[in-house]
């Protein structure tokens, strides 16, 4: 990767491989999302299946669309159109002219400082699979839940 990319270039000027280093691992991005009346989208605690809460890594990212159909593929073009994407996210800060956070694994050198400070969903999202279809709107975040942006 070419030295400080995400400072010198457009994000259509990235590599692939530049392009995923500006993830900073956090996961919320594979947090279920609710919509209400108003047509606001809400983030839940509930995670994609495909995501080890533990790590907050897919668990398989190469093949995570044929699962999981519904996955998006974040891409300089579609950027804008996910305005639910935390206000943290190396992506959306990057749109939209921010520098990236002091504690991005790209500022930092290492992938852990976004667990460290709380930012991603490590230690408090729960799998899919742990809860209902029909029960998800009860893990609703931001009313008394434990997220941070």
């Amino acid at each position: 990767m070419r030295h400080s990319f995400w400072e010198r270039f457009t994000l259509d000027e990235l590599t692939s491989e530049e392009w995923e280093a500006l993830c900073d691992g956090c996961a919320l991005c594979c947090l279920h999302h609710v919509e209400d009346d108003d047509e606001q989208i809400h983030r839940t605690a509930v995670a994609c299946r495909l995501l080890d809460v533990s790590t907050c890594k897919c668990s398989n990212y190469a093949e995570r669309e044929v699962h999981v159909p519904e996955c998006l593929t974040i891409t300089p073009d579609s950027i804008g159109e996910y305005t639910w994407l935390p206000e943290t996210c190396g992506y959306r800060r990057l749109a939209n002219g921010e520098p990236l956070p002091w504690w991005h694994p790209l500022v930092v050198g290492h992938g852990e400082e976004v667990h460290e400070q709380g930012i991603s969903c490590r230690g408090w999202a729960l799998s899919e699979e742990d809860v209902h279809p029909d029960d998800i709107v009860y893990y609703l975040l931001g009313v008394g839940g434990g997220e941070q942006e």
